[in-house]
């Protein structure tokens, strides 16, 4: 008996030890990846990054409403038209996602892809950095993503500052690239460290003319010599853009959005510049009127769309939608899950950036040229994408039209004034961001004026002064109690003590 039992008591103690050992295995997923790489982290930031916050047509179509593409079409007040945000406050939150740019890095040490993972890793600081800096003013930068070493209340940097250091970490990252291999897990350009490289090169230029109020001698400099090191974005194939698909995870955010089109039409003002410059871009963004159609005008005419006056009343605007007085956005926005990709910076934009610099002298070269090739590209974009069939009312952009595009007001105004070239350049630039929901166009509004976004004071809902347009967000109400001594510093240092949104920062002070 007491060997039958000594017997029991090995064999289930076998059992328990095997079942302990092949614990990992039998609760593995193999359908889930067990470690994280250098490449998911890559791919999980550049996500996070690149994509629009919120995808579904409400939020997405909202968010083009601060830029003037488009105007809401319901009786209530969108703050997004009328103001410019829900919520006027900036975020840090990007920032968090350095811990996995760095973890990103550290993964790659010793691989031949490290120098190319770090140049990613700066390319996206100075990338967020960039963007909260214009959103708000002095931000932390420096210290940004040092939690690890015990920084939990950084330090806001100088605006000026903050310039300064995202132009060293995009020349930087432009190093790191140019001594990179290609890499896997980029969604954006396809881990061709050619184009980063180039990408980086691009946004230095974006950066400098942002600051122009500001920029100095030696800045001017170093734009030109990047302009003449020839190496930029070449075409459409460098653009950073996030490309939608017809995966259900990844279809454009305004798909099955036919109840928000409704309400949703083109501005005015987009309109009016599309038809003085007989552009068929119009038949890519718009449906005609139903009420110019009715009077028998022609879904191929540029008389039958007519746009949406941005700061008309509210209640004015629902009546006259109800009479079909206005072209709604066009369908395929709402039916086609591939649809347009989000752009981010094109070579469009560099195109214009350039052309922009040699009117003001910055660099030689011929503006016409570049503005050419801007208008050009954002045309082949349209003529080229996958998702227009059937939809652009008959008015397919084709290469005979682009050939014959630039008559009339779409010709460069050479015999013009050179505010006549920056607006004709600026409106172009500003046509790219046509329902992108990026919100990318703002700051060289406000840099520039260009184009002149309609306003009254009758229907503006900015609280602190209807004249204007804010130029600038609110800092987190969460730094007054995580960060306290910082924020007031910089509020008071910057704006008065007020952390107001008409408040002006620094790259806009004359």
């Amino acid at each position: 008996m007491k060997k039958l039992k000594y017997i029991f008591i090995t064999v289930i103690s076998f059992m328990i030890a095997s079942s302990c050992s092949n614990f990992d295995e039998i609760n593995t997923d193999t359908n889930k990846p067990t470690s994280v790489t250098s490449e998911l982290l890559a791919t999980e930031v550049l996500k996070n990054t690149y994509r629009f916050w919120n995808p579904n047509p409400s939020d997405f179509s909202s968010s083009n409403l601060f830029n003037k593409h488009t105007a809401f079409l319901t009786s209530d007040a969108n703050p997004n038209q009328y103001y410019f945000s829900f919520w006027p406050f900036g975020s840090f939150g990007a920032y968090q996602r350095l811990t996995n740019t760095r973890r990103m890095v550290e993964f790659s040490e010793g691989t031949e892809f490290e120098s190319s993972f770090k140049g990613l890793e700066l390319f996206l600081k100075a990338s967020y950095g960039f963007e909260m800096t214009l959103e708000m003013g002095d931000v932390p930068y420096s210290e940004a993503g040092m939690a690890e070493e015990g920084i939990f209340r950084p330090v806001y940097d100088k605006q000026a500052d903050v310039f300064v250091a995202i132009l060293n970490d995009l020349e930087a990252a432009e190093t790191f690239f140019s001594e990179g291999t290609d890499f896997g897990g980029d969604i954006m350009l396809d881990g061709d460290v050619a184009k980063w490289q180039k990408l980086s090169n691009a946004m230095q230029l974006k950066v400098l003319q942002t600051m122009s109020k500001k920029i100095t001698a030696d800045q001017i400099t170093r734009f030109a010599a990047i302009v003449n090191s020839g190496n930029l974005m070449e075409s459409n194939a460098d653009n950073l853009q996030l490309v939608y698909t017809d995966n259900s995870n990844a279809d454009h955010p305004f798909l099955d959005g036919e109840n928000k089109r409704v309400d949703d039409a083109v501005s005015k003002l987009a309109v009016d510049v599309l038809k003085a410059t007989n552009d068929r871009r119009l038949f890519y963004f718009a449906e005609p009127a139903q009420a110019l159609i009715d009077g028998g005008a022609l879904e191929s005419d540029f008389d039958a769309y007519e746009g949406a006056p941005t700061a008309l009343a509210p209640e004015e605007l629902f009546l006259n939608n109800q009479a079909g007085n206005y072209s709604l956005l066009n369908k395929r926005y709402a039916e086609v899950p591939d649809g347009d990709p989000m752009i981010h910076f094109s070579y469009a934009e560099q195109c214009f950036i350039i052309a922009e610099a040699i009117e003001e002298g910055w660099v030689t070269g011929n503006a016409e040229e570049y503005y050419k090739n801007g208008v050009t590209a954002m045309l082949n974009y349209y003529m080229d994408s996958p998702s227009t069939g059937g939809y652009v009312h008959g008015m397919a952009i084709d290469q005979a039209y682009i050939d014959n595009y630039f008559t009339g007001d779409a010709a460069y105004a050479i015999a013009g004034t050179k505010e006549d070239r920056l607006k004709q350049i600026l409106t172009q630039r500003w046509l790219i961001d046509f329902f992108q929901g990026n919100g990318g166009n703002y700051p060289q509004f406000l840099r520039t004026g260009y184009p002149e976004y309609p306003l009254d004071p009758a229907t503006s809902l900015n609280p602190d002064d209807p004249t204007v347009y804010p130029k600038r967000w609110s800092y987190p109400t969460g730094e007054q109690t995580t960060n306290p001594d910082n924020y007031a510093k910089a509020i008071d240092e910057q704006y008065g003590g007020f952390d107001g949104i008409n408040k002006t920062p620094w790259y806009l002070q004359d």
